[in-house]
């Protein structure tokens, strides 16, 4: 079974949806008659109706044998069954806060929150109060996702700490597992503003190479062309302003690693503006010195974080089917330093 998130290492982007945790594993007796695979399950595990299981079924979030079926595939003994979920499972509980959330989007399924920078989105060591699931927790009280104790507010995905936008959550059950799988089979559209340091010839790019722990340091995140560690990752950019020593991103992500934008774009030498974590908190491109100096430190006053924040979230309705589509604007700290390198840009 997969292990939790490290609590030293924040999730990023778009968190770590793309990593399925196995939340229950069941081999079939050897002595088992043929069963009906929902039925089979509806006696192995507590608290769960049929319609849940079957809802979990079709949205392939069960597996026999490493293989999605239907409910009405018939058990056999020696199968292996898991079920599994892009979050691990909980292993505490969360106290409930009210909060004055920006909730961009709301239904009886969905709920669309703009996350502002500075907000962790998920308790862990160090940050039990305050988060974004607190107050989810608060909004979604009398919702099915709090029940025998245990509060699940539909997180399927996060951002970091510091790195500011949109996020989905799903309300029911079936929405929770139907967002799950479009996360995990990379059918979420997604994009991100990034302010980088350094100049782009090319109007766009992709940027592929596997995204795993530092070997150097286990709080950040490093490269592996070669994919000897890590996990693969893809993440296609477009330029978008150029202002010099700094160029305006948009960032398509076709996989979710833990600080995929970050890592990758430190990669190719451009670290995000002010990332102190992946070297951006320093003077990448133009000289350390003078008036170019103070105004840079400006800059890094007016917005004291990574320049990242997620733009746009495209995603179909669990159970409508509709394709839905969210846009949210730069956060004031993001906007004030952009003004800031346009008016630059504009007098040189």
């Amino acid at each position: 079974m997969s292990l939790p998130p490290d609590p030293d290492l924040e999730p990023d982007e778009a968190g770590e949806e793309d990593e399925l945790y196995e939340h229950h594993r069941v081999v079939v007796d050897r002595g088992q008659e043929l069963l009906r695979l929902d039925k089979f399950l509806l006696n192995r595990l507590a608290n769960a109706s049929r319609t849940k299981i079957q809802d979990a079924i079709r949205a392939e979030a069960v597996q026999v044998n490493g293989h999605v079926t239907k409910p009405n595939y018939r058990v056999r003994p020696a199968d292996v069954i898991t079920i599994t979920l892009p979050e691990p499972p909980r292993t505490g509980g969360i106290v409930p806060e009210p909060m004055d959330l920006d909730i961009r989007y709301e239904d009886d399924e969905l709920l669309i929150v703009n996350k502002p920078a500075g907000m962790v989105v998920h308790p862990a060591y160090g940050h039990w109060e305050g988060t974004l699931v607190n107050g989810l927790a608060y909004h979604l009280a009398n919702l099915p996702t709090g029940r025998n104790g245990e509060i699940r507010p539909g997180l399927v995905h996060r951002i970091d700490k510091d790195t500011s936008g949109l996020l989905v959550i799903g309300k029911t059950e079936w929405a929770m597992t139907h967002l799950s799988q479009q996360f995990f089979h990379h059918t979420i559209e997604r994009s991100y503003l990034a302010l980088v340091w350094g100049k782009f010839e090319e109007d766009a790019g992709t940027v592929r190479g596997h995204v795993g722990r530092s070997l150097r340091d286990r709080k950040v995140q490093a490269v592996y062309p070669d994919g000897e560690q890590g996990k693969a990752a893809v993440t296609h950019y477009q330029a978008r302003q150029r202002y010099g020593p700094v160029t305006l991103l948009e960032c398509r992500l076709e996989t979710g690693r833990t600080h995929q934008i970050r890592a990758h774009m430190q990669y190719i030498g451009h670290a995000l503006f002010n990332d102190a974590t992946y070297g951006g908190d320093k003077i990448r491109f133009g000289q350390a010195t003078g008036a170019y100096k103070t105004f840079v430190e400006g800059c890094f006053a007016a917005l004291p974080r990574q320049a990242l924040h997620a733009r746009s979230l495209g995603l179909v309705h669990p159970t409508t089917g509709e394709r839905l589509h969210f846009e949210a604007e730069l956060p004031t700290d993001f906007a004030t330093a952009l003004a800031k390198w346009e008016a630059w840009a504009a007098a040189q």
